[in-house]
Formats: C-alpha cells, structure tokens, sequence
C-alpha cells in the first residue's frame, strides 16, 4: 500500500505537492470514490482517475549499478554534479538509489521505482550484508583489526563490522586493502570508522549486497535484476 499523492506523482501526472493539492480539490477517485484525504493509501489492484483520467501506473523495476568514484548517490544535487540517475536516461521509470555510496566511493548500488521494497531494504533490523573492499593509509596491528568487531566510536556512533579480511599490505607503501563486511550502514561508516582507529581510507569500493554482486559490470553500467534475485533479496528481509 502507498499513499495515494506518491502514487500519483509517480504516474508522471504532476509532483508530489501538486497531487497533493489535486486530492484536496476533490479531482482525484479511487475505484469511482472522490478521496479528498491526503493520509489515503492505495494498492495495486485500485483504479484511480485524476480529473476523469484514470492514470497509467509505472511499471515496476529494478537494477544492480555500478556507481563510479565522483558521481551523487541522490536524485538530482543542487551544485549540478553528476548523479546516479543520470545513466539511467535510457530507463522509461524514474528510478531512485536504495541508500547511498558517498561521493568518493564506488561499487553497487540498487536502482528501483518502488519504495516499499527500497524500505524493506534499507530498514536496519532486517541486517542484509554489505560487502566493501577498502584501501587504507597505513597497517593496523591484530590487535588494532580486532576492534573493528568490537566497535569504534565516533561522535554518538558505535561503528562495527561483523568481519574483516586482510586481501594485502605494502609495507613500502604503507597501505593495506582489506574487505569489510557490514550488517548496518550509517552515514560514512567505513571511512569513519577507520579514521577513528587512524587508518584513513584511501579507495572504497562496494563488492556485494545481500545476495548481489557486480559480476561482470564495469563502472558506469548496470543491468536489470532477475525474478530470482528480486525473490532472494525479498527472502532476507523476511527472516
């Protein structure tokens, strides 16, 4: 169920705060009915009609993208720079990203239109795990490496991963890589994370999610997911 103003909007028919005004001015009916509240929430299965048009409702859809280094994990940005939904002009839906990869890093990203499924994804105590590989200055200790399991604080922020693991080091270039594995994401976890223990991150890149890796794609592309892989990630969150 949504509610009814985002339905609406997401027809393409107007925005967001113009549906709303249209539900208040009694042109808009759900299954024949003037709804003249803004709360009301719609399924699928409902026919609703906006000044005797009945809308046509975007297609839902999903894809796995390769976010570049450099690139907005937003809709659009105000200081104009380059944003996810700008490789997706070739895509009929308006697609949003499900969470974000700052502007410095690079990997997957889901792209869909639907926002209960995004919700699902995104919500904390559904734990799906997140795969980072992330270049660091300097070489933490054992010791050092142990806390990451244990938690680093920053600002009100216990920041964990629920696993690490040492790919390489060059002492001569003092820079370690190591995969990380997270079952939450606040906001710059990792850099944050690693900059409490004084190992800045120097690249980070995010290999998997849930059951979803890049595969074969190269910075920059995308693909559409499977029936399957949409299945598999609706089975995490309902465990």
């Amino acid at each position: 169920m949504e509610r009814l103003q985002k339905v609406i909007a997401h027809s393409g028919i107007a925005s967001r705060r113009k549906a709303e005004q249209m539900i208040l001015d009694g042109l808009v009916k759900v299954n024949g009915e003037t709804v003249t509240e803004l709360g009301t929430k719609v399924s699928p299965t409902d026919r609703i009609e906006v000044e005797g048009e009945q809308i046509k409702k975007e297609k839902l859809a999903y894809y796995v993208f390769y976010k570049p280094r450099g690139v907005i994990s937003s809709v659009k940005d105000d200081k104009d720079r380059k944003t996810v939904t700008d490789f997706f002009g070739h895509v009929g839906e308006r697609l949003f990203p499900v969470g974000r990869l700052d502007y410095d890093s690079s990997g997957l990203l889901i792209m869909t239109n639907d926002g209960e499924f995004a919700n699902m994804l995104m919500h904390p105590r559904h734990g799906i795990k997140k795969v980072y590989v992330a270049k660091i200055k300097g070489i933490p200790t054992s010791e050092q490496l142990k806390q990451l399991k244990r938690g680093v604080r920053s600002e009100k922020d216990l920041l964990k991963a629920i696993r690490y693991d040492v790919i390489s080091t060059d002492r001569k270039k003092n820079t370690m890589i190591i995969q990380l594995t997270l079952e939450e994401g606040k906001n710059r976890h990792i850099r944050r994370m690693m900059e409490g223990l004084g190992f800045p991150v120097l690249k980070l890149k995010r290999e998997r999610y849930g059951t979803l890796t890049l595969d074969s794609l190269q910075p920059g592309e995308s693909r559409p997911l499977a029936p399957h892989e949409i299945k598999a990630l609706r089975k995490q969150v309902s465990l």
